[in-house]
């Protein structure tokens, strides 16, 4: 399976927003993130829809924030993505006939629900602006 990785390159990005005195358009997030602009409208759009950030087209034109990262969580940023799904374990069968297989289902369905409710809950205690403290913004 694949890793969606928009997250961390997101936060990335908008560490950077905060400390800009203007704009930055998608072809320089796209150099920063090392992907293309394209790929940049495409994430970044979810934020815009969220009120996470604001896009101006023309001349001087780019991606800003919308709000100081002091009020932005991580978890409002994952749900901006569309919430990701987090593992690759899963069922094969909905709703299977044989009640051991139903058995087991049911454990993992717990056990991955527990496990997501806990991702969400550390990520709502996390501001954006807090991934920046203690380091030096010119690194």
């Amino acid at each position: 399976m694949r890793q969606d990785n928009r997250l961390s390159r997101v936060l990335h990005a908008l560490l950077h927003l905060d400390g800009m005195d203007r704009p930055a358009t998608s072809e320089q997030i796209a150099q920063m993130l090392q992907t293309n602009s394209a790929v940049v409208r495409r994430t970044m759009s979810g934020l815009r829809e969220a009120g996470i950030v604001t896009s101006t087209k023309g001349h001087g034109g780019g991606w800003a924030l919308a709000k100081p990262l002091t009020d932005v969580t991580l978890l409002a940023i994952y749900e901006a993505l569309g919430s990701p799904k987090l593992f690759a374990i899963g069922n094969d069968d909905d709703n299977p006939s044989c009640l051991l297989a139903r058995a087991a289902y049911a454990a993992t369905d717990n056990a991955l629900h527990a496990a997501q409710l806990q991702f969400r809950a550390s990520l709502d205690a996390i501001t954006v602006k807090q991934l920046a403290e203690g380091w030096d913004k010119d690194a």
